[in-house]
């Protein structure tokens, strides 16, 4: 039991001081940049929840929109999740700067495309909640 303890600890240690010694290039931040958010912008959280057996098919046809609208330069934030523990259920997270930055989204041709299928896939469409974010000199 002693030996695993130190083996432990001494593993510990070695990842901690590995942690410490990565150069500061592969520390840089990635992904959102918090302060890049303008106060008061315009996001989104919509839930879509796939028909009995349109699980699969609702989640191959939403996975493409990730990059697609990641790549858009008017989206400063966007994810799609799954409730692991109900597959088929999936949550949207989406920051735009301005609501009208939002409307050009939905009028591109992927996302008409993919509202298109939802008739077949989902149960009841998309619901949305329209958000405002907080916390950058806004309370």
């Amino acid at each position: 039991m002693r030996k695993t303890i130190t083996a432990l600890l001494a593993l510990t240690a070695l990842t901690a001081a590995g942690a410490l010694s990565t150069p500061a290039m592969a520390r840089e931040p990635t992904g959102v940049r918090y302060n890049q958010i303008p106060a008061g912008a315009y996001s989104i959280v919509a839930r879509v929840q796939a028909k009995p057996g349109q699980e699969a098919a609702l989640r191959a046809a939403t996975l493409p929109l990730v990059d697609l609208v990641r790549g858009d330069p008017k989206n400063l934030v966007y994810f799609l999740q799954e409730d692991r523990a109900k597959p088929g259920h999936f949550i949207f997270y989406e920051v735009f700067a301005t609501v009208e930055d939002f409307e050009a989204h939905n009028a591109m041709p992927y996302v008409k495309d993919w509202f298109a299928k939802l008739p077949t896939l989902a149960e009841g469409g998309v619901q949305v909640m329209r958000m405002e974010v907080l916390g950058h000199g806004r309370r």
